[in-house]
């Protein structure tokens, strides 16, 4: 019984030194990344807009319905819940294609609100949805593609073009997964597009008392904290998924794209609790950490402070915060570094103010932390030794000739006060 217990015992000292090692060595992003089926991905920190997961984030990839994130945000800038749009012969006209499916029953000109209209194009994907918003917003397809794409120029979108505003296929209708991740989050912040997509369900009507009951196609929303999503699919771009999540505060969205759809369509949102349950456990690299020397330089400086010679020391520099990043394959090929020293003062080389900045530059993210100076009190005074002993020599010196003049004068004055007294003296006499 004894030897039973010790060895239970040693099992699980070794089962959770294994453990232990394991997480340690994934914390930092390097290893057990998730194995996923779709075939590029990316998670982003909402608030920050870092990159925690990345999988081939600048892959060209067709987005399908994601492209309805982009059409509803263009509908939230430009009309009002309570607008009414008139359903259109062009959006009588789309098919539907697999999941994303029509309002056909609506006939032309019928009228829907536009929060009627927004649910239906986010939680039920209706492709006419989306080409009823084109008509009524831009007043053709066309000119609705041109709305679009100046607005991927001004996210800064640089690998996509979109041509349809529902996201059915075109060879020239393409994003990546780091762009589609700019737009997601962009209409994620916008309080109606949000709102849309965090409905699980909805009864819509049109002006002619048409009635649908929709359920959002998002099946992750409600667990594990998922709070909005976008899903998409064609036979050509895969099953997609944009999904935001919000765990203890934090909140992180993902993006999934050329995942597999199968009969029970489970493969990308399976997908997508996987690469988020991973970005939330994942910690950040520490590239310095706080107080430790990021990198000597050579400073120019006057001891004496705004006049005087200079001297040059040797000037170590530190942050007093960690220094970190999210370790992955985009954030590694985009990282850079850049030191830039903005004050040479004796109170930033003392230590008592910032003396400059690194900039840390990731993927689409720019981070600046204060640089303080380390080098010693010690070190300034002896460096500037020679300055100060002639400082003080002229100061000396200064004072020397301060005392002859003030003895010159006081003796001057003496001379006058007796010359004035002789010659009052003879007067009287």
């Amino acid at each position: 019984m004894k030897y039973n217990r010790f060895f239970i015992l040693i099992v699980l000292v070794l089962v959770f030194s294994m453990s232990s090692n394991v997480f340690a060595a994934s914390s930092d992003g390097t290893t057990n990344l998730p194995t996923i089926y779709g075939k590029a991905a990316i998670t982003v920190d909402v608030a920050t807009g870092e990159v925690i997961y990345a999988k081939n984030v600048d892959k060209q990839m067709y987005p399908a319905s994601t492209t309805k994130l982009m059409t509803a945000l263009l509908l939230a800038e430009n009309k009002e819940k309570t607008d009414v749009l008139k359903y259109t012969k062009s959006a009588k006209s789309q098919p539907a294609d697999s999941l994303n499916i029509n309002f056909h029953p609506i006939g032309l000109n019928e009228n829907m609100s536009g929060v009627d209209v927004m649910d239906g194009l986010l939680m039920y994907s209706a492709n006419d949805m989306a080409y009823m918003i084109a008509d009524n917003i831009a007043g053709n397809s066309t000119n609705f593609m041109k709305m679009m794409n100046d607005k991927v120029a001004k996210l800064n979108m640089s690998r996509t073009h979109f041509v349809t505003s529902n996201g059915l296929h075109d060879p020239d209708h393409y994003t990546t997964p780091y762009d589609m991740s700019i737009l997601s989050r962009v209409a994620f912040l916008n309080p109606w597009v949000k709102e849309s997509m965090s409905k699980k369900q909805n009864t819509l009507s049109t002006s002619k008392g048409t009635i649908f009951k929709i359920e959002n196609s998002n099946k992750n929303l409600g667990v594990d904290g998922c709070i909005a999503g976008k899903t998409g699919y064609t036979s050509l771009a895969g099953r997609c998924l944009v999904a935001f999540y919000e765990r203890d505060g934090r909140q992180i969205m993902g993006v999934v794209m050329g995942s597999i759809f199968d009969a029970n369509d489970t493969y990308v949102f399976n997908d997508m609790k996987k690469i988020i349950n991973y970005s939330y456990y994942l910690q950040p690299t520490v590239l310095h950490k706080n107080n430790d020397l990021i990198k000597t330089e050579i400073v120019k400086y006057k001891p004496l402070g705004l006049f005087g010679p200079e001297k040059t020391v040797n000037v170590p520099l530190v942050a007093k915060e960690d220094v970190s990043y999210y370790n992955n394959e985009s954030n590694k090929k985009d990282l850079q570094e850049k030191v830039n020293l903005t004050s040479n003062s004796l109170s930033s080389l003392k230590g008592n103010k910032s003396i400059g900045t690194l900039t840390l530059t990731e993927k689409g993210k720019v981070k600046t932390y204060n640089l303080y100076s380390t080098v010693s009190k010690g070190t300034l005074a002896k460096n500037a030794i020679s300055i100060y002993i002639m400082a003080g020599g002229i100061f000396i010196l200064l004072l020397i000739v301060i005392a002859l003049i003030i003895r010159t004068i006081n003796l001057n004055k003496r001379k006058r006060k007796r010359s004035n007294f002789k010659r009052n003296n003879l007067k009287y006499k």
